[in-house]
């Protein structure tokens, strides 16, 4: 059995283990990554002495696609201090308020901190407004949002939150696939906005909210490599079905009077690639999916990493949220939607030297200070620290890592063209796809896409190998 697994990020290399443990030690399983790394969008470097995720930084504890596979592959984890987050809300910086989800309040009183006398009266009377009946259609969340609580409660909280997520903005983003739970509430009865967050945040949660791996995410991404063939460094041109399975054509394009380009033969493929690249290779193979990938708009993001000097002191909060409308002191946007106060927030960073921090960058529609090159894009940073914190300390080291084109955004009706995607997908036998474009950004559901298609491509194995 020959399976070609597209792409080396998470998901790919989530398929790749399962299908390993699904299909046993014979079986041939390539990950084929174009970059000359794997992990995608989870990365962790030697910085300022300590290894550190420039990537994605955690995953939710209470997903379990995660965490049964750190404990199935023998990866150590840890979970955050308990330093709270903070958001800033009219300029100044405040606790992320409980009683919410994603910033939707349970009831006013939750977010009574956080708006002026105006906006807490918008949110008072949204449960008296006419019943939400969505009949069973997607819409825009900002739009809902805002006809039911005013523009001042997205602001200051739903759209930094979502920011965090996405680095999409609550104007950008659609409900069922961005909060399915409060779409399924709505759905189940709920007539209100408040009364559709009650239902989700009334369920009791026990434990950490997040976990991470000490020695980073990458462990992870090493672990799930160590029995799989690995090809960096190459890029597919061309995916054709044959008669017995599938064709991938290797190499960035046709060059004339080249020789001919490598191909790789398998029997089964699972495309686990951003949504352009995944369009390209689907496209005059899947046709329908291939037009669905290209509705999927995305983001580009950067971290910026900063060692400060030792003894540097930092907020008590684990980190900040900066909304896209909050400004500065001389009335100029920030150039940061967040701070993550690293050595706050994991107690083996925060027993390092020196003091690490991170800073996120980029929006959706405004790549803002990715436009700059890595000197300025630190030197922005660094003003929007000195703002928020007062913390003024040149950095002794400091990485900017740019992820174009890294987030995709859940616009209004994602979850259709989703399964447009995977029903057009599942009548090629031998064929899947994985990704963060389908149903989550996360780590736990990128894990949970990667998982699903090595199901589906081992089931079509076996049953080829019954006959």
């Amino acid at each position: 059995m020959r399976v070609a697994i597209v792409g080396g990020g998470i998901s790919g290399l989530a398929a790749a283990h399962r299908l390993r443990d699904l299909l046993g030690p014979d079986a041939t399983i390539t990950v084929i990554e174009q970059t000359d790394r794997l992990g995608g969008l989870l990365r962790t470097v030697d910085f300022a002495g300590v290894r550190y995720d420039v990537g994605a930084e955690a995953y939710l504890t209470a997903r379990p696609e995660v965490t049964g596979l750190v404990a199935e592959v023998g990866v150590d984890v840890v979970h955050p201090t308990g330093a709270r987050s903070t958001v800033r809300a009219g300029g100044v910086s405040r606790d992320i308020p409980g009683g919410t989800f994603l910033g939707v309040p349970a009831s006013a009183a939750a977010v009574a901190d956080l708006l002026s006398a105006g906006g807490l009266r918008r949110v008072e009377a949204e449960a008296s407004l006419p019943a939400i009946r969505l009949e069973g259609a997607d819409v825009g969340l900002g739009r809902l949002i805002r006809s039911r609580f005013g523009d001042e409660l997205p602001d200051r909280l739903i759209d930094p939150l979502l920011g965090g997520v996405y680095a999409g903005g609550v104007d950008s983003l659609g409900l069922r696939a961005t909060l399915p739970q409060l779409a399924t509430a709505l759905d189940g009865g709920a007539t209100s906005l408040t009364a559709a967050a009650a239902t989700v945040v009334g369920k009791p949660r026990g434990g950490p909210v997040f976990s991470t791996v000490p020695s980073g995410l990458g462990t992870l991404v090493d672990r799930l490599a160590r029995d799989v063939d690995v090809r960096l460094g190459a890029p597919v041109r061309l995916l054709e079905r044959t008669a017995s399975g599938w064709r991938l054509t290797l190499g960035a394009a046709a060059a004339a009077h080249a020789p001919a380009d490598p191909v790789l033969d398998a029997d089964a493929v699972v495309l686990a690639l951003p949504a352009a690249a995944a369009r390209k290779l689907l496209d005059g193979v899947v046709a329908v999916a291939a037009e669905a990938y290209s509705r999927i708009e995305t983001a580009s993001v950067g971290v910026v990493a900063l060692a400060l000097p030792p003894g540097t002191e930092l907020p008590g909060a684990s980190g900040v949220l900066v909304g896209a409308t909050e400004r500065r002191s001389d009335g100029k946007p920030f150039a940061v939607k967040a701070f993550t106060y690293s050595a706050t927030k994991w107690a083996h960073l925060g027993a390092a030297s020196p003091v690490v921090i991170r800073g996120s960058v980029g929006r959706f529609g405004d790549p803002g200070a990715l436009r700059a090159d890595d000197d300025e894009v630190v030197r922005l940073v660094r003003d929007d620290l000195a703002e928020l914190t007062g913390i003024t300390a040149a950095p002794t080291e400091a990485l900017v890592t740019r992820w174009g084109g890294g987030l995709p955004q859940y616009g209004v009706g994602h979850v259709d063209l989703v399964r447009r995607i995977e029903e057009a997908v599942a009548a090629e036998p031998g064929l899947a796809v994985a990704g963060a474009s389908l149903h989550g950004v996360g780590v736990p559901a990128c894990v949970g896409t990667g998982e699903a298609a090595a199901r589906r491509v081992a089931a079509h194995l076996h049953t080829l190998a019954a006959k």
